[in-house]
C-alpha cells in the first residue's frame, strides 16, 4: 500500500470510529429529550455544510498547487529549449560545452519528475546542483571574454533556466498546511460524533459507514493532488520529456 492508500484506510477507520462513539453515547442515554434531537436536527446539517466548504476550499487549494506545478513544468521545458537554441550565439567551443549540458540537465529533470524514492532524489538534486555550476561558468567565460548584448542574451536564458528549476522545487514544497488538515480531521470527527448520536441514523448502523467513507474519500483525494510524489495523481514532465526527444537527433 503506498501513502494514499494508507491515508483512506486511517481517515475511514477515524471517522467511523467516530460515528460508532456517537452511537455509543445515545445508547447510553436511556431517555430522548425531543428538545435535544430537534435541536441536533439544526446542529447536525450546519456541521456537515461546513465540513464540505472545508472540503471544497481545500481541494480548489491542492488543484491550483497541482495546475501551478504543471505550468512550472511547462516554463522550464520552454527555457531550457530557449537556452539550447541561443547556445549557437556562443563561440563554437563553448557552444559544444554548453549542449551536452542542456542535455544531461534535461534528464535530470526528468528523472525528478519520474521518481518516489528518497535515496535517488538526493542524488538526482546533487547531480542537478553540480549541472547547474557547470551551465553558469559554461556561459559566465565567454560572457567576461566577450561582453557583447549577444552573449548577455546567452547568460539572461541561462539564468531563466537556473530560476526555472528554482520555481519548481518551491511549486512542489508548496503543501496544504498541517493546521488546515488539522482543522477539517476536527470538523470531520465531530460531523461523524453528531452523525452517530443522531436518533435517526443510530437505529441503522450501516448508514454509519457513508459519511466516514465518502469523506474519507475526498480527504484522500485532496492528498494525493496536494502530494507531488507519493500519490497516484501526478505531474508527468510531457514536455520535458517532448523537449529531450527532439534534442537527441542533434
Amino acid at each position: 500500500m503506498n501513502e494514499i492508500q494508507v491515508f483512506f484506510v486511517t481517515s475511514f477507520f477515524v471517522l467511523w470510529g467516530s460515528a460508532l462513539v456517537g452511537a455509543f453515547l445515545r445508547k447510553r442515554q436511556r431517555k430522548v429529550d425531543a428538545n435535544l434531537s430537534e435541536n441536533l436536527g439544526v446542529i447536525l446539517p450546519a456541521t456537515l455544510t461546513l465540513l464540505g466548504l472545508i472540503i471544497g476550499f481545500s481541494f480548489s487549494m491542492a488543484s491550483g498547487r497541482y495546475d501551478q506545478r504543471k505550468n512550472y513544468e511547462e516554463a522550464e521545458a520552454n527555457a531550457i529549449g530557449t537556452e539550447y537554441l541561443r547556445a549557437d550565439l556562443l563561440p563554437a567551443a563553448d557552444a559544444a560545452k554548453v549542449r551536452p549540458l542542456l542535455r544531461n540537465y534535461l534528464d535530470q529533470r526528468i528523472l525528478s519528475y519520474a521518481t518516489g524514492d528518497e535515496d535517488q532524489i538526493r542524488q538526482i538534486n546533487v547531480r542537478t546542483s553540480q549541472l547547474q555550476s557547470a551551465l553558469w561558468s559554461a556561459v559566465l567565460a565567454p560572457a567576461a571574454a566577450q561582453p557583447t548584448p549577444v552573449v548577455a542574451l546567452v547568460v539572461s536564458g541561462m539564468n531563466d533556466v537556473l530560476n526555472s528549476q528554482g520555481y519548481t522545487q518551491a511549486a512542489w514544497l508548496n503543501r496544504i498546511p498541517i493546521n488546515a488538515w488539522v482543522l477539517m480531521f476536527a470538523i470531520a470527527i465531530c460531523c461523524n460524533v453528531l452523525l452517530g448520536y443522531d436518533i435517526r441514523t443510530a437505529k441503522k448502523s450501516i448508514l454509519l459507514l457513508v459519511v466516514p467513507f465518502l469523506v474519507a474519500i475526498a480527504f484522500s483525494l485532496i492528498a494525493d493532488i496536494d502530494n507531488p510524489r507519493g500519490g497516484f495523481i501526478k505531474v508527468k514532465p510531457e514536455n520535458l520529456r517532448s523537449l529531450a526527444e527532439s534534442l537527441r537527433p542533434h
